[in-house]
């Protein structure tokens, strides 16, 4: 089974890690990062499910990405995982980077994979994304929430 699944998806590299902030805690978190050397690439609001205000910074000039994720509202699962952090914000996803969002998606429901969304949808930044449960499957969870993300820019 893995050996049919390794190249199905197309993973091409860790697209971005999320972290949840605390509401009110975004913009000092991105001068922390900053401070670090990262620089600020995209910031957006992004409603529907998600509810959250992002600031995606660059690591060096490398692919990958830190995004920060702030609630904008309680009802937004950022903060519904602060809440059950104890109010602390941490690791929210791990993202991977694919070739073809509706490719992977097909591969890992037929697979079993646990999917939490119906289809792959509207990302912030113009991308196509789709989220796998971390308890995506009985015998081997991953014990983390992970988003596959397909950028049409390929940037």
């Amino acid at each position: 089974m893995q050996e049919e699944l390794k190249n199905v998806p197309g993973i091409q590299f860790v697209d971005h890690v999320a972290i949840a902030v605390k509401q009110g805690e975004l913009e000092g978190q991105v001068r922390e990062y900053e401070a670090l050397g990262f620089k600020e690439i995209h910031r957006e609001d992004v409603h529907g499910k998600d509810q959250v205000r992002e600031a995606l910074l660059q690591v060096g000039d490398g692919p990958n990405l830190i995004q920060l994720l702030e609630p904008l509202t309680s009802d937004s699962p950022v903060q519904k995982l602060i809440d059950k952090n104890g109010g602390r914000g941490g690791l929210a996803h791990v993202a991977f980077r694919v070739g073809n969002a509706q490719q992977a998606f097909d591969a890992m429901r037929a697979e079993g994979f646990k999917l939490i969304d119906e289809a792959p949808r509207q990302g912030s930044r113009g991308t196509t994304v789709f989220f796998v449960h971390p308890k995506s499957k009985a015998e081997s969870a991953f014990g983390i929430l992970i988003e596959i993300v397909e950028d049409p820019a390929g940037k």
